[in-house]
């Protein structure tokens, strides 16, 4: 039989996948992405983009496609005793540098379908119904076997696919899981109720915390509920959120998705496996729905990936740049399962009986995984920060400077005057920003960066910061990593 032959091999089409195989197009790169499923997810599972995605999703030329979908949200509420007893917004009104300070509320099947349909029409439509038998590494490449008989040979393979993941148990990754014993019930559906209904995210204090409203998009409303036993109908979870929202009464009209989950905590020990193979999302990270940050995690190891296995493919990068991803995305896993297993542990135990309340203040504490604007690669300084986003003009029209990167290239943001353009290897833009109007056909009035030299990378995080009249000092550090 004929073996096909392939950039990237990529297990698993839920959305790290799918964006996995989305930026590997951007970036020229060829891949195959394979699933077990018929098609794109149609209800359920995540339910939010933070604001650190929404940034993503503009560098990659999607967040036009998305944003008109959702509902924007950014105040999370406690309800006890039949009233408000809070409402807090702060950790996103404080954001430096971002331009929407909000959760976009929109389920991860609107995720999944654009990016399936884009593939279609670039030509790499995902190979579904595909069962992986077999992945050996012979000579340096990835040989991966299908069900079918057909074989793929790859130079890399991304694991992309979900919490059982098949490449991860193939090469006995360790993955040991923490069960705290707290079982939840979720519903999607369209309510009836005589509850002052807000675009909020709503946490209820009854005897503890076990029941929290999610507004989504359209006509649909989800709700959470801690069941504290494997074993419930529907109806028991019915009962508990009116219970919650005493005095008032809800029902629903309409039940989209209803399941059932156990709280599942774990990081893989690795995330690549000889700079062949990578896992991403789920498949090597796993931990609680609450605070939102599962699908935004997932989508971002993809981005840090791509354009890295992008410089090694086609710019001749030092396969030791791939090293850098475990390096930089392990860590934020782990923080991001500690964010969350603090959330859940305080709907069910708090020392005061205040669950609602501790709730929203791990929500601001730990506010820079949940907007996740808080997630550097670096200790300090510049390099390794998130590049701040900001409104400017270019051509006249009033636009953003997340509008102006690309996810295939560096870019290099001169903010002021040099005396000579650099010469750039393809892989880097340069954008000149003034910050006079009149003076280029780029300016702003915003002050972040003024004087200064920025190399972003392609995720959009600082590469390096130099002077005016340092510039090509940024550059030599590209060279100098092949």
């Amino acid at each position: 039989m004929k073996i096909e032959e392939t950039d990237i091999v990529i297990v698993g089409a839920g959305p790290v996948g799918l964006m996995c195989a989305y930026l590997g197009y951007l970036c020229g790169l060829r891949t195959v992405v394979l699933d077990k499923s018929e098609g794109p997810l149609q209800v359920g599972r995540a339910d939010a983009l933070n604001a650190r995605t929404l940034q993503l999703l503009e560098v990659a030329g999607l967040f036009d496609a998305l944003y008109p979908l959702g509902k924007t949200c950014n105040t999370s509420s406690v309800w006890e005793g039949g009233k408000f007893l809070s409402r807090q917004s702060s950790w996103w009104e404080e954001l430096e540098g971002c331009l929407h300070k909000h959760f976009l509320m929109l389920g991860q099947p609107h995720i999944e379908k654009l990016l399936d349909e884009k593939l279609k029409e670039v030509g790499t439509p995902v190979r579904r119904q595909s069962d992986v038998a077999a992945i050996e590494i012979v000579d340096g490449t990835c040989v991966t076997e299908l069900a079918s008989g057909a074989v793929l040979r790859s130079r890399y393979l991304i694991g992309a696919d979900g919490s059982r993941s098949v490449v991860r148990e193939h090469f006995r990754v360790p993955f040991e899981i923490t069960r705290p014993q707290i079982v939840w019930a979720v519903i999607d559906g369209v309510i009836e109720s005589d509850f002052p209904k807000v675009p909020e995210i709503i946490v209820f204090q009854a005897e503890s915390s076990d029941v929290a409203w999610i507004p989504r998009e359209g006509d649909i409303d989800r709700f959470y509920v801690r069941m504290d036993t494997k074993e419930f109908e529907l109806e028991d979870a019915l009962s508990k959120i009116n219970r919650a929202m005493s005095p008032h009464e809800l029902r629903f009209k309409r039940i989209d998705w209803f399941s059932r989950f156990s709280v599942k905590e774990s990081v893989a020990e690795r995330f690549s496996l000889g700079d062949r193979v990578f896992l991403a999302g789920d498949a090597c990270h796993i931990h609680s729905v609450n605070g939102g940050q599962g699908l935004n995690t997932g989508l971002a190891d993809a981005f840090n990936l791509m354009w890295k296995l992008n410089r090694v493919i086609n710019h001749g990068a030092s396969a030791r740049l791939l090293g850098t991803y475990e390096d930089e995305r392990k860590p934020v896993a782990l923080s991001v399962v500690a964010t969350s297993g603090e959330l859940v542990r305080s709907t069910k135990y708090s020392e005061n009986g205040t669950h609602a309340q501790d709730y929203v203040k791990i929500v601001q504490k730990r506010s820079g995984n949940v907007t996740g604007m808080g997630i550097r690669y670096g200790e300090s300084g510049l390099k390794g920060q998130r590049l701040f986003d900001f409104e400017l003009t270019k051509s006249g029209v009033r636009t953003r400077l997340y509008s102006l990167l690309e996810y295939s290239k560096f870019s290099l943001l001169v903010f002021g005057k040099i005396s000579e353009p650099p010469a750039l290897p393809d892989y880097v833009q340069l954008i000149e920003i003034s910050c006079e109007e009149g003076e280029s056909d780029v300016w702003t009035d915003s002050g972040y960066y003024k004087g200064q030299a920025i190399l972003v990378r392609p995720d959009s995080y600082i590469e390096g910061v130099a002077s005016l009249d340092g510039v090509n000092l940024l550059l030599k550090g590209l060279s100098d990593d092949k």
